[in-house]
């Protein structure tokens, strides 16, 4: 009988909390892989640039997206279909968690969370004017307005309809 034990790897949060995940969710990200492979997995692998909360985030993400890749894979399946929107939901946070998310999926690698974050920050600009995007993002304009001027007048096809 095959032994359906699931290696698990312990990964340690900047905060200094500590996560159980599996082999399959550990190696979304390119970086744990390569931790992995590089045989420092021993005793825990450090994550410097990533708190526990955010790292629970990344984690939700590559549980389900591992799982549903298993499941694809069992049912012969390609393509999407309505996982998309499954894995999404990990997304469904404020602004200041969604920006501590693109960091942490940058630096784990985990190229399929990166994009979908890029994703929603993009819809949340799209059509939206400079003064929007930085009410949404809390971004203060720091140009005067000669300065500002100056730029509409430089990239003038930007802001054309």
């Amino acid at each position: 009988m095959a032994s359906s034990a699931t290696k698990m790897f312990t990964l340690i949060s900047s905060d200094d909390e500590r996560f159980e995940v599996a082999e399959a969710a550990a190696n979304m990200s390119q970086t744990i892989r390569h931790m992995i492979e590089d045989g420092c997995a021993d005793g825990g692998i450090p994550l410097h640039n990533v708190t526990g909360s955010i790292l629970a985030k990344v984690l939700e993400y590559c549980n389900k997206h591992a799982a549903t890749l298993l499941l694809e894979r069992r049912c012969h399946r390609g393509g999407e279909g309505g996982t998309r929107e499954l894995r999404q939901g990990v997304l469904e946070v404020d602004t200041d968690t969604l920006y501590d998310l693109l960091l942490a999926a940058n630096y784990l690698e985990v190229k399929e969370l990166l994009d979908l974050a890029c994703q929603k920050v993009a819809d949340m600009i799209k059509g939206k004017t400079p003064e929007q995007i930085r009410q949404t993002f809390g971004i203060k304009n720091d140009f005067s307005p000669e300065e500002q001027e100056e730029i509409k007048k430089e990239n003038q096809w930007a802001f054309e309809e």
